[in-house]
């Protein structure tokens, strides 16, 4: 056989899935789903559809610091799917079960340490597996999946051993090893974080996680445009707030969210809006009196406010849960921060919150709660059930998303 013809032969031989490769399924603009493998093999791995088996087509290629990353476009009404016998769990129209977290990673920069090796300091692994057994039908993480920006300190033996940087062992570390049980359990929707812009671990998110095509060329946009996932009751508008300051306005990037809010008002509601950063989320300030809000966005938005088709805001940003309902200009919004980096100090009213800027919006009512955790949406007849649980899967408290508002009543004594 000649060389040549041995290199077809090889080329048309079903490429097989390595047991460690990294496996997920995530939804892209307008409905579009699609499977995903970062492998340390040396060519893409076959996807099998209903039954039919094809070669997964390059997304990226190798470097020294990230593996071959592999897509698959996944038409709709397929029934079944499998990458290396595995099967891959497949998105529903109607999801009934919906599963938020956020700011997952393990914070190593500066002075500021986090045990990614105690369990009880960066409990990740075990929320990802306790959200696991719940069997959501979709899973949407609010952004911050890579926190580990520096060597960890020679005299801590809270973390060493760990990778640290913008590459796959970090990444690995931080978000797709310990999240593998979640990322197996159903679709996800990815929001980019703050940590993932381009000064920290864009190019990660870029090759692994974005949607589009990854071009090497120009690895990392400072702001991507938004994108719609259309489910049967709502749409998710998925914004990019990366790069929009907190404490002070960026100028250069209020055109872009202004156009990107006032692009709501055209849509067919209801929308659910998700974005890493939170416009009117809140923080302890002095005396303990909730202040925040994110005054780049609050300029994009003037005195408008949200426009009426979004109907539920969803950010992560600040370490803890909180829940707002507003005097006027914005719907509800949820805040679910709490996925493993060290937590944020919060007031437990956020009644009277003082926010940045000029928009006019006020607290009508709302609440934070600490500790590590996720939600639960479950539809209901007349809205959204909503439970908080912590780390472990324990149920932390019950709310609900109906008639405009979100509800959390005081557990029963």
């Amino acid at each position: 056989m000649s060389r040549f013809a041995l290199i077809v032969f090889l080329a048309l031989l079903p490429s097989i899935a390595r047991a460690d490769d990294a496996r997920w399924v995530q939804f892209g603009p307008n409905g579009t789903v699609e499977a995903r493998v970062a492998t340390a093999g040396a060519q893409c791995p076959d996807i099998v559809l209903d039954g039919h088996a094809s070669r997964m087509v390059v997304r990226a290629t190798a470097t020294p610091e990230f593996p071959l990353v592999c897509s698959a476009s996944l038409p709709a009404q397929l029934r079944h799917a499998s990458i290396g016998g595995m099967d891959l769990t497949l998105p529903v129209a109607d999801p009934q079960r919906i599963l938020v977290l956020g700011d997952t990673g393990c914070r190593i920069k500066g002075s500021a340490v986090q045990s990614c090796n105690d369990p009880a300091q960066w409990p990740f692994a075990k929320l990802a597996a306790s959200a696991s057994a719940l069997k959501p039908d979709l899973v949407v993480h609010l952004g911050d999946y890579l926190y580990r920006e520096n060597a960890c300190p020679a005299d801590n033996a809270g973390c060493q051993g760990t990778p640290f940087g913008d590459n796959w062992p970090t990444w690995a570390a931080d978000f797709f090893t310990p999240g593998q049980p979640l990322l197996a359990a159903a679709p996800w929707v990815f929001v980019r974080g703050n940590h993932e812009d381009c000064q920290r671990a864009g190019l990660g998110w870029t090759r692994l996680l974005a949607t589009g095509a990854f071009d090497a060329a120009t690895p990392c946009a400072d702001h991507t445009a938004p994108y719609i996932v259309p489910l049967d009751t709502m749409k998710l508008v998925v914004m990019d707030d990366a790069n929009a300051p907190d404490t002070s306005v960026d100028a250069n990037a209020v055109p872009a969210y202004r156009t990107e809010f006032a692009a709501l008002g055209q849509q067919t509601g209801p929308l659910w809006l998700l974005s890493h950063r939170p416009v009117w989320g809140a923080v302890s300030g002095p005396l303990g009196i909730p202040v925040g809000g994110n005054a780049t966005l609050i300029e994009a938005l003037g005195a408008g406010g949200i426009p009426k088709p979004v109907e539920l805001l969803l950010s992560g940003h600040i370490h803890a849960f909180e829940a707002m309902n507003y005097k006027d200009k914005a719907p509800p919004q949820i805040i679910i921060g709490g996925g493993g980096d060290k937590l944020d100090d919060t007031p437990k009213d956020l009644k009277g919150a003082i926010f940045q800027g000029s928009s006019g919006v006020s607290v009508k009512d709302g609440l934070s709660i600490d500790g590590f955790g996720f939600l639960l949406l479950t539809k209901a007849a007349a809205g959204w059930d909503i439970q908080l649980y912590d780390q472990d899967g324990a149920p932390v408290r019950k709310c609900a998303f109906a008639g405009g508002r979100v509800d959390c009543p005081a557990p029963a004594k």
